[in-house]
This record gives structure tokens, sequence and C-alpha cells, in this order.
């Protein structure tokens, strides 16, 4: 009965999501093509109309491009886990790799699979949104053999990286007891700590050069202006970003003393010195707010509920059965608990994402508003404009659409608030 309930619930979700993200995407094509042929009053003296249209477009062939995907994305994971896919695979490494090598080994096995069987379907995918839809608005400047490089790359640092969490993980769920979840938890945070440390200097030097900046007057006004807020760097770098693609980019990276600024070589091509600096003083912002202290105790504590969850979860036959699995019987089902976790949790978690964009928009205009008072707003709008130009991101979004999704609001909500900020300080 349970088994049955949790089937109902899950397919349910699961279409009614699809067509949520449908009739959303249709939204979000029609109204920006509606607008498609007028540049915004707003914008009107500051953005071309080819430029505009170009957004246009871009937003569209990526929206149509979307339908597909989803509606793919949706056919695999039914396929995964109703349709009988996980249920298969496992019995199939647990027969071939249980008795000869024991449960840790099959189970890493089965992790390791599903990745590489997930990774080849969605690889036609990103490979069509780099060659074809990147491509065909100037985007992409990948060739084929770095784009394949990094895809090997990608698989060897996630296998030297997946495997020990993993293989940490399924060890405390079979050895622990029943609070295993809690010593997993443990675990999964300290990992991701690490990770925050070494990204900087040991996995992304792997796939971008990081030079130091060598523009002595840039770096003069960035110095100034996080001595200024309070904040400090290990270092400033320029990323080449321009090997892969044209958007533009700015971000810091690392954790405590180990931070870094890390600037794309496309966005200081693009934007002026005061405008860089505008842009840096929106990211310091963040800092200022503690958005990102925000952020990570959201995700120790949403990771917590997950796991306490799945330590319930996983003892109960229903959980396995319900979603298209049948459990092991004197072979460890761990791996199988983890697996159908992450492929079910973001169905029924993809709706509240409009909480979490809402909340993320909030933030954004906070650091605006942080960005005004220690740089130039004038800089900043220049700079957002500029940036909304060159990554051809559409003025016109569908709002409903920017309710459920958009992390960033829309270029025009974020004018016309520091327009507000900028009359406020004069008046």
């Amino acid at each position: 009965m349970q088994a049955m309930l949790l089937t109902s619930c899950f397919a349910a979700a699961l279409l009614v999501s699809l067509a949520l993200k449908f009739w959303l995407s249709t939204r979000q094509m029609r109204h920006v093509a509606a607008h498609r042929d007028a540049v915004p009053a707003a914008f009107a003296a500051t953005i071309a109309l080819a430029a505009h249209q170009k957004a246009a477009d871009y937003t569209i062939a990526k929206g149509r491009f979307g339908l597909l995907s989803t509606a793919f994305g949706a056919a695999v994971l039914l396929g995964w886990t109703l349709l009988g896919g996980l249920d298969a695979l496992n019995v199939s490494l647990r027969d071939a790799l249980f008795e000869r090598f024991g449960g840790l080994t099959y189970q890493l096995a089965l992790l390791a699979a599903f990745a590489l069987i997930g990774g080849l379907l969605d690889a036609p995918f990103e490979a069509w949104s780099t060659f074809r839809i990147e491509q065909r608005f100037g985007f992409n400047r990948m060739s084929w053999k770095l784009y394949l490089a990094d895809a090997l790359k990608g698989v060897l640092v996630g296998a030297l990286i997946g495997l020990p969490i993993a293989a940490l993980i399924l060890w405390i769920m079979g050895a622990t007891g029943s609070l295993w979840w809690l010593w997993a938890w443990g675990a999964w945070m300290g990992f991701n700590l690490l990770i925050l440390v070494l990204y900087p200097t040991v996995i992304a030097p792997l796939f971008n050069k990081f030079e130091p900046l060598a523009d002595e007057s840039l770096k003069a006004r960035v110095q100034a202006l996080m001595a200024r807020c309070g904040f400090t760097a290990k270092g400033l770098f320029v990323m080449d970003g321009s090997r892969r693609s044209a958007h533009a980019n700015a971000y810091f990276t690392g954790f405590g003393a180990a931070k870094r600024v890390v600037f794309f070589d496309t966005l200081l091509a693009k934007l002026t010195p005061t405008e860089v600096e505008a842009v840096l003083a929106h990211e310091l912002g963040h800092f200022k707010h503690r958005h990102v202290l925000k952020r990570m105790a959201a995700m120790f504590a949403l990771s917590l509920a997950g796991f306490a969850l799945l330590g319930w979860m996983s003892g109960q036959g229903w959980f396995y059965r319900g979603l298209g699995v049948e459990p092991n019987v004197g072979a460890p089902n761990d791996a199988l608990a983890l697996l159908l976790f992450l492929l079910a949790a973001p169905v029924f978690g993809y709706f509240v994402s409009p909480l979490l964009a809402g909340l993320s928009r909030r933030h954004e205009f906070q650091a605006d508003a942080y960005a005004c008072a220690q740089a130039s707003g004038a800089d900043l709008a220049a700079a957002l404009l500029k940036l909304h130009e060159d990554n051809a991101a559409t003025l016109t979004p569908d709002p409903v659409f920017v309710t459920f999704y958009y992390s960033h609001p829309p270029a025009s909500e974020r004018l016309a608030a520091m327009q507000q900020l900028a009359s406020g300080a004069a008046a």
C-alpha cells in the first residue's frame, strides 16, 4: 500500500512538474517573441535593436532546446525508476560482483555505472548546446579537441574525488548503526569544505589558466576597494575564459584566507576599470551581507534534513518498491538508497524553487545597493547593460518565468532600484 502511494505521488509530481516546466518555458518564449521588434523604452538609448533581437532569438533558441532536453530528462528519470532501469542495472552488477568482490566494490560499481550512463545520455545534448546554439550566436570558442579534453578531465577528476567520498559514505552507512545519517552528513560537510579550499589551487587550474592581474592601475583600484570594504584575498587573477566562451564573468573562489578574486579575460576586455570596480563591489556586497555564509548554512541545514530523511527511508522496503526497485536480499542496499533519493528528491523539491529564486533576487538587490554605496552606481548600471548585451540576455523576460527561475532580478528592475537609490542620495 505504501509503495503504491509513493509510486502515485512520484508519478504525479513528475507529470505536474513537467507540465509546469513546459508551461513556463512556452510563456517565456511567447513573451520574448512578442517584444522582439522594439527595444524597451528604458533601454532605447543604450541598446541597439539588433542586439535586442539577438538576445530574443538566443533566448527562444535555448527555450526550444530546453523543452526537448527537459522531456528527455523526464523520460530518462522514468526509465531509471518506475520502468525498472535502475533495478536491472543493480541486478546485473550485484550478480556479477557481489559474491566475488564484496559489498563495497559492488556498490561503488553501481554508483559509477549509473554516473557513466547518465553522462553518456546527457553528452549529445551538451554537445549540441555548445556547438550548435552557442556557436550559432557567436559565444562558443571551444574546439572539439578542447571539448573532449575537458570531458576526459571531468571524468578523471570526478572519479578521483567522487569515488573516495562515496566509499566513505557507504562505509559509514554500513558500519555506524541507526544514526549513520548523522555521521554521513558530517563527512559530507567536511568534504564540501575541503573542496572549497582545494578548488582554486588544485582543481580549477586543470581546466583553465590563471595569471596574476597585470594591470597595475586596475589592481590598485581593486585593492583600494577591498580595503574600504574590509575584505582580504590571497590574490587577483585573470582566467582565460575566452578559450571556451565569449561570455564574461567575475567571481570569488576559495574559503577563508584562501579566497581569490578571479576575472574572466572577456570581462576585462569589455568593461572599463571603473565598471570592473563596480562589478567587484557588487560581489563584495554579498560578503558584506553574509549571503555566502547564509547560503552555506542553508545548504548545511537542508543536507542534514536530507540525510535524516534518507536515514529513515533507506530502511523501508516500500521506498525501493515504490520507485521501481526491488531491494536486495543478502546484499547491502545503501547505494540503491542513495541513487533513488538523488533521483526522487529533485522532483519534489522543484516546487519550492520559486522561494529559493526569490531569496536569491533579494540578495542581488542588497549587493547592488552596497555596490552603489562603495563605488559608482552609474558604472554598475553601465556594466550591467554591457554584460546583458554581450551575453545576449533578454531585457523582456516573462514575469512569471522570472518569479520561478531567475536568481538575478531582470535588468529593468535592477536599474530602477539603482535609480531610486541615486534619487534618495541626491535628496
